[in-house]
């Protein structure tokens, strides 16, 4: 799969399916606040590690979290899978490696890896994204931009 590329401008539905099958990758430097006294990521950061890079990935494609809150709509995380393979150190340049495995009407299922440069697998983890109103906590359809029919495939 080919790598993600920044959305400028407007993107046709056809356009944004091809988009959000690609890779998506996003760097990651550890910083000391990322890490235990061990100096190795504190194991609730690499949480934080894929978070960032399913916001940038839906970014890309032009699903910007703050119009989406303007909308009333929101995206929780319903389901987690985490393997931790390998620690990641202080001052790495790692890379967050995401697709969207599952695209449903009201949620989306992503997996991700964490990777250091010469593509050692670190940390792996499948997340099931709900879409939801914001007002009733409920959910919701996801908005139109990004509704797809998608076939699941295995992490």
């Amino acid at each position: 799969m080919s790598e993600l590329r920044y959305s400028s401008g407007h993107s046709s539905a056809y356009e944004i399916f091809i988009q959000i099958m690609n890779t998506f990758h996003w760097p990651v430097t550890v910083y000391y606040e990322d890490t235990d006294a061990g100096g190795v990521v504190y194991h609730a950061n690499y949480l934080k590690f894929f978070e960032r890079a399913r916001t940038e990935m839906l970014r890309a494609v032009g699903v910007h979290q703050q119009t989406l809150l303007e909308q009333g709509i929101g995206f929780v995380v319903r389901h987690m899978e985490i393997d931790f393979l390998k620690g990641a150190k202080l001052d790495a340049h790692l890379e967050v490696v995401t697709r969207v495995s599952e695209l449903k009407k009201a949620s989306l299922t992503f997996c991700q890896e964490l990777v250091n440069p010469d593509g050692a697998l670190l940390s792996k983890a499948k997340v099931k994204v709900a879409c939801i109103d914001n007002e009733s906590m409920r959910p919701r359809a996801l908005p139109q931009l990004i509704s797809l029919e998608l076939n699941c495939s295995d992490c």
